[in-house]
């Protein structure tokens, strides 16, 4: 029985049309990019002090000797090497001038090295209050979380393409309106609605990349349209650099979404969608379109009403059987990993020393060869080799700087800041590898619910992210630089070791059922593509291929079964 596939093998699987919608499919990582590292500005803590009672004039720069003496009477030294003074206390003199006690600041003055102003200097979000930037990064990844489920779950029900705009209206709006936001309650709240909004979009986009274009070609366009994810990251550094105030970066990415509500009118609805949905004379007429833009002629002869279809499982699904219920642990924990070690090892490069935009640019730049390397090492080694390579590569790469901040000390920065850039380097590679592996692990009946449940898991390591790295704020020193790395460092060895014990997808026929994917792997005979251990006799001949290609009845098998994807 035909399937879509086999009409966009026809029509073309990546011709002029799809490379056209793929670029425009692509512009959104780019706004992602920036959205997802944001409060890394936004919610910058500079270095701090208490304000100087009675000294309005105060600033953290010493403006001369009697400012310097000032200083010195009032606020205490730091007992931590790595800060100047006291950040949260001052001192108190009683009647005698020579007993002092230390007491909270009730104002402070800030460091504008790097930034003017941000949410954190507006609200002196310091000291006793300086979980709150945590808890609104925390708030951000929460509303991930439930744009992935909330807006997945819309554009089954609507359509991809209504849901697109919707998400980029939503987007426009609550992103320029975070800029005018007058309080850090309203600001935490705009910023739920930015990220629900932001990655539900996302991953839409990747949905309809992955639904527009033909099987061969979707591992490269699954993997390449997170290419311009590093690009919002050089966009947002600039407008760190240029405009220095929150509200200002803010405008800066927000505004330019005003580009994606014109997605409306021209990007299509997705084929495959519409045929799930019984339009099968929309779906032709966009197929239609699809082989006229191409230069290619459309197959009469299909009838999309008889398409191949499987009928849908539910995610629980993968945990009645041990085999599938340990795989999808491992995927979870890989995803998890990644999406902590991805994010938290740039939140925390601001607790390493050096200057605040090298670093970052660095930590951006490191996921342009991680995408290329990705897609050259994936199309000659395979999978799980690959995914495991880079986990590990990060997980060590963290752990090593135990050996750079604790012993080497200052002096052993730029070699950090190396092991920091390989660490990101490794969960982006991962990054990329994880959204093919993945889906290519689950089965197709449940791919879509594993795939979401899985997003939902990396939420959770976005979430642990920030925390974490707070923790190296907190400790100060060179151990609050370190402990950060090493619990990054330690998950993500974890997870790419385990990912060692995960079958190998790459020229495999994947599992379409349930009972598939429990045999997929172990009774995987390479060499005759069959099914041999474990199966009753009516289900092997039923799953049974002969090395032409067909099933046991004799029957051709759909394309997508004899191919990658």
């Amino acid at each position: 029985m035909a399937n879509l596939d086999d009409i966009l093998k026809k029509i073309g699987e990546f011709g002029r049309y799809q490379i056209w919608l793929f670029v425009l499919l692509c512009l959104p990582s780019t706004s992602n990019g920036c959205y997802m590292m944001m409060m890394i500005l936004l919610a910058y803590t500079p270095k701090h002090r208490c304000k100087i009672p009675g000294y309005e004039n105060d600033t953290w720069a010493v403006q001369g000797s009697y400012h310097s003496s000032l200083i010195n009477y009032t606020i205490p030294d730091s007992e931590d090497d790595f800060y100047d003074y006291d950040r949260c206390h001052m001192y108190k003199y009683s009647g005698n001038t020579t007993d002092t006690i230390r007491t909270r600041c009730s104002a402070y003055v800030y460091d504008k090295e790097i930034f003017d102003e941000t949410i954190v200097t507006r609200g002196d979000l310091v000291c006793e209050q300086g979980m709150k930037p945590a808890h609104a990064q925390v708030v951000f990844y929460v509303g991930v979380m439930i744009g992935d489920l909330f807006f997945g779950q819309l554009s089954d029900s609507i359509g991809r393409s209504k849901t697109l705009l919707i998400t980029s209206i939503i987007l426009l709006l609550s992103s320029v309106g975070t800029a005018f936001a007058p309080d850090f309650y309203s600001f935490t709240v705009l910023q739920f609605i930015v990220g629900a909004s932001n990655h539900g979009m996302f991953v839409l986009v990747c949905v309809l990349c992955i639904e527009l274009i033909g099987p061969s070609r979707r591992m490269v366009a699954g993997v390449s349209i997170h290419v311009l994810f590093p690009f919002g990251l050089f966009w947002l550094a600039a407008a760190g650099y240029l405009f220095r105030t929150w509200w200002a970066i803010q405008l800066a990415v927000g505004v330019p979404c005003a580009i994606y509500v014109a997605y409306w009118w021209l990007m299509p609805e997705s084929p495959r969608w519409l045929i799930s949905q019984g339009k099968y004379g929309e779906a032709e007429q966009i197929l239609r379109k699809v082989a006229e833009k191409n230069g290619t002629q459309y197959p009469e002869k299909y009838d999309l009403s008889q398409l191949e279809q499987h009928k849908p499982g539910r995610m629980w699904q993968l945990f009645t059987h041990k085999t599938l219920a340990w795989r999808t642990l491992i995927i979870f924990l890989n995803w998890f990993s990644i999406a902590q070690i991805y994010y938290g090892v740039t939140i925390h490069m601001k607790n390493l020393g050096g200057n605040f935009y090298f670093k970052f640019i660095m930590l951006a730049l490191v996921e342009i060869p991680a995408v290329a390397i990705t897609l050259l090492m994936l199309s000659k080694i395979g999978r799980k080799k690959v995914h495991a390579f880079f986990m590990i590569l990060a997980g060590v790469s963290c752990l090593l700087t135990i050996f750079t901040v604790i012993i080497g000390g200052p002096s052993f920065e730029p070699a950090t800041l190396a092991l920091c850039c390989l660490g990101k380097l490794g969960a982006a590679a991962g990054f990329s590898i994880i959204y093919v592996y993945s889906s290519e692990l689950f089965p197709t009946v449940v791919r879509n619910g594993g795939m979401g449940a899985s997003s939902c898991v990396a939420r959770f390591g976005s979430m642990s992210a920030p925390y974490i790295a707070k923790i190296g704020d907190s400790v100060g020193s060179m151990y609050g630089q370190a402990i950060p790395l090493i619990v990054f460092g330690l998950i993500a060895l974890a997870a790419g070791t385990l990912t060692l014990l995960l079958p190998e997808t790459w020229n495999r026929r994947l599992p379409d059922t349930i009972q598939d994917g429990i045999r997929f792997g172990k009774e995987f005979d390479q060499n005759k593509k069959d099914y041999t251990e474990g199966c009753d006799e009516e289900s092997m001949q039923a799953k049974e291929l002969t090395s032409n290609g067909t099933d046991s009845s004799g029957r051709e098998q759909p394309a997508e079964n004899k191919s990658l994807l």
